[in-house]
Parts: C-alpha cells; structure tokens; sequence
C-alpha cells in the first residue's frame, strides 16, 4: 500500500500561483554590454532587430510537473509492508513431575484402555495439555532423589513434549524430594520477566528426601508471586514412603495460591489438566509491525529528469547573423574624425 508520510505538503501546491499574484515580478530591462557606438555598428551593416540574448525559459506544463513532484518527494512517499507479528508469552508456566519408583506402579490406562504405568499416562496427558498451552514459555523440572532441569522455560512446546517423553521412572533416584524440586523452580523463576508464574506439580507419593520442607518452599515461591498447583495421583490407601501425603500437597496449594486436585485414574487425570488449562488461561501478547520503504527518490528523480530535459529543449537558438552588404563590406573607423564607415571589399 503506498501512502505519504507528510500529506500535508500538497497543500503546498498553489503556492507559487499564490506569490505570483501577491508580488509579481519586477519587469525591468538591462542591456548586459554597454558600448557607444554600438548602435552605429548595428546600423552599419543594416541590423534593427534586438540584439538582446535570452536564457532558456522552461514551458509552463513542465514547471507545474517538476513542482509537483517535487512536493510529492517532500511529502515522503512509503510503501507500507504486510504486517509482522511477534508473539510475546505472558506466562512461565513450570511443569514439576515426579519420577520416583512408585510411579511404576500399572494401575493407570493409556488412550485405548490398556493398563499401563502411572508415568506413562502422565505423558499422554501432560502431552496433550502441552500442545494447548501456544503463548507460554514453559519449562520442565523432574524429580527422584534430587530435582533436575529437563528443559529450560522455551516457547517450543515440540521439544519440551519429546524431552518429557524421553522420561523414565528412577531416572532421577527412587526416592521424592518434592521440596527441593519446588525449591530448583523458585531458582529458575528468578530471571523471569513474565507476568504470571506458575508450577504444576505432580506426585503420588510423600516427600521422603528434601533438603526444604514443601510447605516452607511454597511460601518462599508465594513470597515470589508463583502460582503452585498440586496434583496428586495414585492410590491413596498406600502406605510406607509411596504413602500419598494429601494434606502436605494441601498445604503447598493453598501457601502458594494454588488449587490442589486428586486423580485416581487418567479420566481424571485427564480433566483436572482441562481444569488447568482454563484456570491458567493462555495469554498471548501480539506486537505488530509493518514495515515502511521509503520511494521519495523516486519523484525527486523524474523531476531531475524533466528539469533537464526542459531545460535542454528551451535553450536559446543562435540567431542567423544579417545578410552582409551587397558586394561585401567592412566596418573601419576614420582615423581622422574617428567616425565608422563602411568600406567595399
């Protein structure tokens, strides 16, 4: 789309008609040789025509063109671009997933019904829930007997689904020290620039080994505006170190401003990442620009152009010089009385 960036300036366009009418020209004539006799010589060799020279004058069509565009160049002409857009995430959101031994337990079942390992149903839904998440940054954090960053806060949700695939139980120890995987992602917030925090964290067993209560980290991520929502899965009638410990899981949701959900199979599973996804609404910040490329060269160009050809083709023809005297003649001058006389050849 082609516009101009200062359209005011063909407002510009009657001006010269305008100081024309308000203060014309001046007309005044100047000989530009002075000489006495010259008129003499004039009449000597029988020439009464003007002996004036004049410049070039530009036709009146080709003035009022080389002005509008010169106006159209002063008025910056754009070509506006297709828009581009840049989308900016407006939330970090940190899945949490707990890899200890109990998450092989198979009494969870996959899309088509079959039985299979409690970390195995998590990837399906957790994957499916990745792939609506379009706007965020998000990150992964697992944990067994210490947390470790499985994928830093990317907006590739593509990547961070593979690399949660690429999991496996007791990869990271056997044992749950959810604490410090809450503690590893208040570390990991501490760069961010996002307007929203949040941690999803899932388990199904107790913490059995944190350096940092989870209750206390929570109120530390609290103090830091993060989000933290558990979700606990798995059978609670479990007892021993896989025990589900609700009520700490509890107490981390609601210090941290979070909700705290129970899935005892993947429908609910299922649904309670569906819930997330809702409460969590994606955000997404467009910023939008169109680029400009200038054209004002171009105008200036054709009125370069056209003053020169005008010019050119107004320059003054040379005068063909009088027919000389019959018979051929010079001009002397007397060199007694000093007067101009024609003298036959």
């Amino acid at each position: 789309m082609l516009t101009f960036a200062h359209g005011w300036v063909f407002w510009l366009a009657a001006l010269p008609l305008v100081v024309r009418w308000l203060a014309p020209a001046k007309q005044r004539e100047r000989p530009a040789i002075r000489a006495p006799f010259f008129y003499r010589v004039r009449q000597s060799r029988g020439d009464t025509g003007d002996a004036g020279i004049r410049g070039p004058r530009i036709p009146l069509v080709f003035r009022a063109l080389i002005w509008l565009l010169a106006l159209a160049a002063l008025a910056r002409p754009q070509r506006i671009e297709e828009p581009v857009e840049r989308r900016l995430p407006t939330r970090d959101l940190l899945l949490v997933i707990d890899l200890s031994g109990s998450m092989e337990a198979e009494d969870f079942t996959d899309a088509s019904g079959r039985p299979v390992d409690r970390l195995t149903a998590v990837k399906e839904v957790v994957g499916e829930f990745l792939t609506k998440r379009e706007g965020d940054r998000v990150g992964l954090v697992v944990f067994g007997n210490s947390p470790f960053l499985q994928t830093p806060f990317t907006t590739d949700l593509e990547l961070c689904r593979q690399l949660l695939d690429e999991t496996a139980v007791r990869m990271a120890g056997p044992r749950t020290a959810f604490g410090d995987a809450i503690g590893l992602g208040i570390k990991l917030f501490e760069n961010s620039t996002a307007p929203a925090k949040t941690i999803i964290a899932l388990t199904d067993g107790n913490d059995t080994g944190s350096a940092v209560p989870p209750a206390e980290a929570a109120r530390v991520a609290a103090d830091r505006a993060i989000t933290i929502h558990t979700v606990a899965i798995g059978d609670p009638e479990t007892v021993g170190e896989d025990k589900l410990d609700e009520e700490a899981l509890r107490d981390v949701a609601a210090a941290a401003g979070g909700q705290f959900f129970l899935a005892l199979d993947r429908g609910q599973l299922s649904e309670i990442y569906g819930r997330l996804d809702r409460i969590e609404t994606s955000e997404v910040e467009v910023v939008s620009h169109r680029p400009r490329q200038d054209l004002y060269h171009w105008p200036l160009a054709a009125a370069l152009l056209l003053s020169l050809a005008a010019g050119g083709a107004a320059l003054p023809r040379l005068r063909a010089s009088p027919p000389a005297a019959a018979g051929g003649a010079r001009v002397r001058v007397h060199p007694r009385t000093h007067e101009l006389e024609v003298a036959a050849r």
